[in-house]
């Protein structure tokens, strides 16, 4: 995409890739890497489509790739980031979250919220006491949030005094209903506790990745219908995407543009299994005037309502 693509273009660009790559809907032979693949596009969208986010890395040039400096970000020897953060007694590195590390970089990623790792609670001398917990984000798909699923996130320490690497995954499950901001717990895999104390806690905040289809208010899925004038002038049975598949909505004679319908239970479910809804906003869509044929039943039509 050239780099003064619109913003409109991005949008556009962005669904139909993400359409292709969609774990539900590709074609692909091989569904856990078009399920990556559809999350590093709908976080280039993130950024991209941000003007802001997108200021940004159009200053960072052809240059992002290199070293940026000693905050556990540096290039790898495979040409890509080591993302992770240097704590007491050694550096930690986190990969699974959904985060590539170029964004986590730049767009808030490192120590802070955004989708690095940092640590929680306070340091202490005392003997016995609880480890520190280990705080940071993790990007999901709405399906995974609709129905639930399973991550693997691995967790690798170098000790700062050995030298030596650690490695350690956990299978990090995803519930089902789970709401943007909240906190997944990984029991026990924090920092070491002193003494007799007892491990840390990971904790993992929710953030769902761009969808093609759906915007997102709370448990709401809000859908953007684009309809012909002379459906939305005579009425019609349009198909609907929703998470578990296409519904039919009857779009009423006259139904002019910007008009809502709300589908109820069919936006992202809760904890307790209380969905939210889906409502369907329409765009009134003009047509391309592709021959002269077409032009002269435009013009009939528009000196019929004179």
């Amino acid at each position: 995409m050239p780099k003064d693509a619109s913003q409109e273009d991005i949008k556009k660009t962005f669904r139909k890739l993400a359409r292709i790559y969609h774990p539900d809907q590709s074609k692909a032979d091989d569904k856990a890497a078009a399920e990556e693949k559809f999350k590093e596009i709908a976080e280039a969208y993130d950024v991209l489509g941000d003007p802001e986010k997108r200021k940004k890395y159009d200053t960072l040039g052809s240059n992002w790739n290199q070293d940026f400096g000693p905050q556990g970000h540096g290039s790898s020897p495979d040409g890509g980031f080591s993302r992770g953060f240097t704590s007491q007694g050694g550096e930690y590195h986190f990969s699974g979250t959904g985060f590539s590390d170029f964004f986590e970089q730049y767009f808030g990623g490192g120590h802070s919220d955004f989708g690095g790792f940092r640590d929680g609670g306070a340091a202490t001398r005392d003997f016995s006491m609880r480890g520190r917990d280990i705080e940071g984000e993790i990007m999901i798909t709405l399906q995974e949030a609709s129905k639930g699923a399973t991550r693997q996130v691995s967790v690798s320490k170098t000790d700062s005094e050995t030298g030596r690497e650690a490695v350690q995954t956990y299978n990090v499950k995803i519930p089902a209903g789970i709401r943007e901001g909240q906190r997944i717990r990984v029991a026990r895999q924090g920092h070491a506790g002193q003494g007799s104390g007892e491990s840390g806690d990971l904790f993992l905040k929710a953030r769902f990745a761009a969808d093609p289809d759906f915007r997102i208010s709370g448990g709401d899925l809000y859908h953007d219908l684009e309809v012909a004038p002379w459906d939305a002038a005579l009425g019609n049975k349009l198909e609907v995407p929703t998470l578990d598949g296409k519904v039919r909505l009857n779009i009423p004679e006259g139904t002019p543009s910007g008009k809502r319908f709300r589908i109820p239970g069919k936006g992202l479910p809760s904890i307790n299994r209380t969905a939210g809804d889906l409502i369907v906003e329409i765009h009134i869509k003009a047509p391309e005037v592709a021959n002269e044929t077409q032009r002269k039943a435009w013009e009939a039509l528009k000196r019929s309502y004179k």
